[in-house]
């Protein structure tokens, strides 16, 4: 009897910039593999033309490369019935996804409505792709996954076909909490090699950590909020601290120093790191005086999970998701309000009483989040999908 198998898309891991949703897909497959049914294997397939080995994930079989390159093969999936996946069911972690035979299962992720609620921090190209993809998404797929209950409002009013939508939230990585000798091989990021073990002194010495600063993690582009950012340390009831980023470089030419020279920051307050390993992310997690999350627009938030998990205080933006996740947790501030965020983060780095109560509240914030429960609610969709198909198979391909 042939062994079921889920195949993940894991495209996004081969991408320039992974970013959020790469981290996504990776921890993912992680988590389905450990807590894959009696008899089902989960297997990955990429596209032709990059480096099948960025997508290799421990307990994950493949990546099984497709015959065609990544743009190709967006056109093929997007108009034509091939290349099919064999599979009895088919998660995507973004709107890129194949043809489903008749009786196999498709479960498509959606991390935000961006492409409509700010097109204008996407690239024209990217925000008209991902509207029409996520369209097709909703039409094609058994379930449709999303971060936060904001996330599905806002699909359902952008998208009315879109009406099997699952709330599903994500989870912290193991390395991120272990910021001792723990090894990661991939990065937070893509552009930064594994690390091998170190103790959270050695890994603070090397990246030359400061006593007290600020963190910012996210892709360097528009949507992020550094701009506001920037300006609200530059503002003088901005705390006398320096900012440390996180983040690969995006599209949209955002350029930090650019930024800081523009708005007055004073030299040697801004620290641009790249993308960094996860275990390099726990340690400036922890060390940080604050994460600051000034984000235009999210779907979900990860580094703010992250953060407060690593018992590390939160000042993130209103947008709707990083609010409903974080849950009282953090303090929020209005998107584009340079006075208000540097006067959030004078106040939780001048009250310690204040910074405590946040951990406190963060901690046990995050604690409702785990990868794990996270796989088995994904597990759940699929192994429906798939007993249905088999009772009721669909005489088209999708």
């Amino acid at each position: 009897m042939a062994v079921p198998k889920l195949v993940v898309v894991a495209e996004q891991l081969l991408a320039p910039v992974p970013g959020g949703t790469g981290r996504y897909t990776r921890e993912l497959l992680r988590a389905l593999a450990a807590t894959a049914p009696p008899g089902w294997e989960v297997s990955t397939v990429v596209s032709s033309g990059g480096d099948p080995a960025r997508a290799e994930v421990e307990g994950v079989g493949g990546p099984e490369v497709l015959p065609l390159p990544r743009r190709a093969l967006t056109l093929a999936w997007q108009y034509c019935r091939w290349p099919r996946v064999s599979a009895d069911s088919v998660h995507a972690p973004t709107p890129l996804f194949p043809p489903v035979a008749p009786g196999r299962g498709l479960v498509v992720t959606v991390h935000d409505t961006v492409p409509w609620s700010h097109p204008e921090t996407l690239t024209a190209r990217g925000a008209v792709w991902h509207r029409r993809a996520v369209a097709r998404a909703a039409r094609k797929a058994d379930s449709l996954v999303v971060p936060t209950e904001a996330v599905a409002a806002d699909l359902r009013r952008h998208v009315p076909s879109a009406t099997r939508i699952e709330v599903i939230g994500e989870g912290v990585g193991t390395a991120v909490l272990s910021p001792g000798t723990a090894k990661t091989g991939h990065p937070a990021e893509t552009g930064h090699p594994a690390e091998t073990g170190e103790s959270a002194e050695e890994r603070a010495r090397r990246l030359r950590l400061p006593p007290r600063y600020l963190l910012a993690v996210g892709t360097i582009e528009p949507r992020k909020g550094y701009e506001w950012l920037i300006r609200a340390l530059a503002e003088p009831e901005a705390p006398e601290v320096p900012l440390l980023v996180v983040g690969a470089p995006g599209w949209g030419d955002v350029s930090l120093s650019d930024l800081a020279a523009r708005h007055g920051l004073p030299p040697g307050r801004l620290r641009y790191l790249g993308p960094v390993a996860d275990s390099d992310l726990a340690v400036l997690l922890r060390r940080s005086a604050a994460l600051v999350a000034p984000s235009m627009a999210e779907g979900f938030g990860l580094p703010v999970l992250e953060a407060m998990a690593a018992g590390t205080p939160v000042v993130h933006s209103d947008a709707p998701a990083l609010v409903e996740l974080a849950d009282g947790a953090g303090v929020a501030v209005p998107r584009s309000d340079a006075t208000a965020l540097a006067s959030a983060l004078r106040e939780v780095l001048a009250d310690p009483r204040l910074a405590a109560g946040m951990i406190e509240a963060g901690g046990s914030r995050a604690s409702r989040f785990d990868w794990h429960d996270t796989a088995r609610r994904v597990w759940r969709l699929h192994t429906g999908a798939a007993d249905a198909a088999n009772h009721s198979p669909r005489p088209d391909a999708r």
